[in-house]
């Protein structure tokens, strides 16, 4: 199973970027999937998370009317749509997939919550320059 996060580089403040997930060895339709960005030297921190099958959709406040995610089952990719990027938005940004929809969701609906999704992928970079 091979989680992969891609899309990330270099944008001005203001622009925007669409990173995907994708998966081999794994159908992501069953899963809730999870964005989460860590930047240097900071803790990893969730994004958001949309539920399996596109249901329900969680943001943290810093990236609400910003950030919008989608799910192609055809093409087993999530897609995360940045919009009007900050410099406070550049930071490794990773996605994770889980079965546990409602304990995914709560990493984001409550940040403090620590649970640990089943895949992780490889982050990409987001670079944005003020």
């Amino acid at each position: 199973v091979q989680l992969q996060a891609s899309g990330g580089g270099l944008v001005e403040t203001g622009g925007s970027l669409r990173l995907s997930c994708s998966a081999s060895g794994l159908t992501l339709d069953p899963y809730a999937i999870g964005w989460f960005r860590q930047a240097p030297g900071k803790e990893r921190v969730g994004v958001l998370c949309i539920s399996s099958r596109g249901g329900t959709t969680y943001w943290t406040d810093s990236v609400k009317g910003r950030f919008t995610v989608s799910r192609d089952g055809a093409k087993n990719t999530v897609y995360l749509q940045m919009n009007d990027l900050e410099p406070e938005d550049a930071a490794v940004y990773y996605c994770a997939a889980d079965r546990m929809g409602p304990l995914a969701i709560a990493t984001i609906r409550s940040p403090g919550f620590k649970y640990e999704y089943d895949y992780w992928g490889q982050g990409t970079q987001v670079t944005v320059s003020s």
